[in-house]
């Protein structure tokens, strides 16, 4: 089945194709021929995983799926949250990012946080929503080189490790985007 994946985050693409197997044929927006800057303009996570597919399908007219993931910090009033990728402006520069987070939970003992994934799916017209997440702690300090994002400061609860320290496989088994694929793939094999 072909399906566009509303990205062109070649790290979130190589992340999902693992995650879906050879079943299914992911196009990304560049295959499409979109080139535009999906706007983003919601408050939260839901609505603007939905806005993001919406556009692909009434401009496109294929089915598609689009995602929108969050870092909620408990002690930081749930930032960066959905504007996690712009956090520290719009650059969407990751270092910059965990830099600015580490700055304000700097004075926080308490440094629990959670990802948060929701999976807008669009087939033929009719919406789904599919949502992932996983619990864990922002560490004190950058740990690992895999992955992306803030990876290398974000610890899954049950875990001594970074998802940055973790291998693809091991990150996507427990990961919120894993989690919300997983949800996604079971719907779309009872097709």
């Amino acid at each position: 089945m072909k399906l566009c994946f509303a990205t062109n985050n070649v790290n979130k693409l190589e992340e999902i194709q693992a995650l879906l197997g050879d079943q299914f044929e992911l196009l990304t927006l560049n295959d499409i021929g979109c080139h535009t800057d999906i706007p983003e303009p919601y408050e939260t996570i839901p609505e603007n995983s939905r806005a993001k597919a919406e556009y692909v399908w009434e401009n496109y007219r294929i089915n598609c799926f689009a995602d929108d993931t969050g870092l909620e910090v408990f002690s930081l009033n749930y930032e960066p949250g959905v504007r996690s990728a712009r956090y520290a402006g719009p650059q969407r520069n990751s270092e910059d990012n965990i830099d600015l987070l580490l700055t304000n939970l700097a004075s926080q003992n308490n440094r629990e946080a959670r990802f948060i994934t929701v999976i807008t799916l669009v087939l033929d017209g009719a919406y789904h929503q599919f949502e992932g997440i996983v619990e864990g702690n922002i560490i004190l300090e950058k740990r690992g080189t895999n992955g992306f994002g803030y990876d290398p400061v974000f610890v899954p609860e049950g875990f001594d490790r970074t998802f940055a320290e973790m291998t693809l496989s091991e990150k996507s088994a427990l990961s919120h985007r894993g989690r919300a694929f997983a949800n996604l793939v079971g719907y779309l094999k009872q097709l």
